[in-house]
């Protein structure tokens, strides 16, 4: 079988940002005017006041100050509560091309290879803005890429579910250089108005190369080790929105056409599972956890990274075993793992080995055992 290494990174980070206490500013001036408005309803018993939030709640729930978005004027009206993007004519490059294409080409770039020396390109992320023709397509479009493209969805896991099909491919022989996408406009999903999610995600777009270790480039990439996917069904993380929801025109527009969960459950039902499955992978392919350099989580919650890599090394992790990107990018879904990666690799010598997982609805969990080559 053929080595397979990942040789570059990309990162498109948005212009635009907005902080706990601006989120909290806007989340707190819809909350007055909902309860205004419906006062007699509330007084009557017949619906709930809304609570306000605060920004020292949002940072202790999660971890997150900040978040990068696509449109921050739309999410901070309250009376939109969500981004305004005007629709491009079908000529024009899509949202998610655009980002990725950004991403992209920095990965190349490191990568020191040109976007046609590309066989396959892959988006790998939680929402996509169209069914057809897929993202992937385009961008291979855009990028002058022969061979072939295709979209998949794996939620949050999504990064690391592409990375091992990426992987299988050039293993395979069906490709040489495989192009892997996480171009992510949560914020277009997510439910401003409700108090325990309004801060959890944010938008950017990753990108990474992966080659056949015979014809890469740049020899200072990272081997990878071996993988592993797991999937487990569960309804804890949920998003109904769909093509069909038009067939049932009175729940269209109902709360869980955008992104919903049950945290506690989450966090009681994944860390675990996620902390078993590293481990697991180590110890199949005779590692030891102390002979790790660091782990890219997922970053969804500090809370959870915490618990998944204490559960893994055996004792509380530093910031330099665990490095988190939480606080400023805010949960990415699929992306969150690949900026933790892309931002703090830059200082791994030969031999060093990390773990790159994500996780996620569905349930779905994957890990990626790195080596650094050279």
């Amino acid at each position: 079988m053929n080595q397979v290494v990942l040789t570059g990174t990309g990162l498109f980070t948005p212009e635009q940002s907005i902080s706990n206490e601006e989120l909290v500013e806007s989340f707190n001036a819809y909350v007055e005017k909902f309860n205004a408005k419906n006062a007699a309803a509330i007084e009557a018993g017949e619906i709930d006041a809304l609570a306000p939030s605060s920004a020292p709640f949002i940072e202790k729930a999660s971890g997150i100050k900040n978040r990068f978005v696509v449109d921050k004027e739309g999410i901070l009206n309250p009376d939109i509560m969500a981004p305004q993007l005007d629709e491009r004519p079908n000529d024009a490059p899509s949202l998610l091309a655009e980002m990725g294409v950004k991403a992209a080409q920095q990965a190349l770039e490191e990568a020191q290879i040109e976007a046609n020396d590309i066989d396959a390109v892959l988006v790998a992320c939680s929402n996509l803005q169209r069914a057809y023709p897929a993202i992937s397509i385009e961008i291979q479009d855009l990028l002058g890429i022969d061979g072939f493209a295709f979209d998949m969805n794996v939620a949050c896991s999504s990064a690391t579910f592409g990375i091992q099909t990426g992987y299988d491919m050039i293993r395979s022989g069906s490709a040489k250089r495989v192009m892997m996408l996480n171009t992510e406009v949560c914020s277009g999903h997510l439910n401003f108005c409700d108090r325990d999610s309004h801060f959890i995600f944010g938008d950017v777009a990753t990108a990474v190369i992966l080659e056949d270790a015979e014809v890469a480039t740049n020899q200072q990439g990272f081997e990878i080790v071996d993988t592993r996917m797991v999937t487990k069904f569960s309804n804890n993380i949920r998003n109904n929105f769909g093509f069909l929801n038009r067939t049932s025109p009175d729940t269209r527009d109902d709360k869980d056409k955008l992104f919903i969960q049950e945290g506690r459950k989450v966090f009681r039902e994944v860390s675990p599972m996620v902390a078993q499955m590293i481990t697991d992978h180590l110890a199949d392919n005779n590692l030891e956890a102390n002979g790790l350099r660091r782990m890219w989580l997922h970053q969804a919650n500090r809370n959870m990274n915490d618990f998944i890599a204490k559960k893994v090394l055996g004792h509380d992790p530093s910031d330099d075993q665990q490095p988190t990107v939480l606080d400023q990018y805010a949960n990415t879904s699929s992306a969150g793992s690949i900026i933790a990666f892309h931002k703090f690799k830059s200082d791994f010598e030969a031999g060093d080995m990390g773990v790159i997982c994500s996780f996620g609805a569905g349930y779905s969990a994957g890990s990626v055992i790195v080596r650094r080559a050279g």
